[in-house]
């Protein structure tokens, strides 16, 4: 009886871990660029449909409500619709998909709540694209374990960013030195912190 049951746990063990493994996989192929897209659709199109493969919503200008529908995309001629908005909320966006974010000139507003992929690094490429270092003025970081100080402090090269509400970064380890950094490279910020 012993050897069943050790046999089963094995077997429900390898079955978990390759469900885990099949799914880290799907989650990089929803990541993957394709940069001959990017030139025929244009970049706003283009991440949008990254966005919204990885289980992000995005809000479009001129628009009130969120995108989340693959096929519900608006259609129209080449650089249309531009993102406003975007709401990263339980996705598995990962920097591996950065590169989409290229090229985007009119994003105002970035969440990343409950993303499981989002380390530092991502937050350093976002904060190194020139047209989101002019446009990105609100940004929410919230339950991202991954993120840690020199995430968050490579944030100031987004020059007009105002609002930064940063909540549940268990990864964080000096808040206050961290939010002067941040506060004394843009004096304009507004930092809402929850990290107790």
């Amino acid at each position: 009886m012993r050897l069943l049951s050790r046999a089963v746990r094995s077997a429900v063990g390898q079955r978990e871990g390759s469900r885990r493994h099949f799914w880290g996989w799907l989650n990089a192929v929803c990541n993957t660029v394709d940069h001959e897209r990017i030139k025929a659709v244009g970049p706003d199109r283009a991440a949008a449909e990254w966005l919204l493969r990885c289980g992000a919503k995005v809000r479009f200008q001129g628009f009130d409500r969120w995108q989340h529908d693959y096929n519900g995309l608006p259609p129209g001629p080449l650089g249309r619709h531009k993102i406003q908005a975007i709401d990263a909320t339980e996705s598995c966006i990962m920097y591996k998909g950065f590169d989409h974010l290229d090229g985007l000139k009119d994003v105002e507003e970035i969440k990343f709540i409950k993303c499981n992929y989002i380390e530092d690094a991502c937050l350093e490429r976002l904060s190194s694209i020139e047209s989101l270092q002019e446009s990105l003025s609100r940004m929410e970081v919230v339950s991202c374990g991954n993120v840690t100080d020199k995430g968050l402090v490579a944030l100031h090269r987004l020059r007009n960013l105002e609002r930064l509400f940063l909540s549940d970064l268990p990864g964080i380890r000096d808040k206050q030195t961290t939010v002067h950094r941040l506060q004394t490279a843009l004096p304009r910020l507004d930092v809402s912190l929850d990290l107790d």
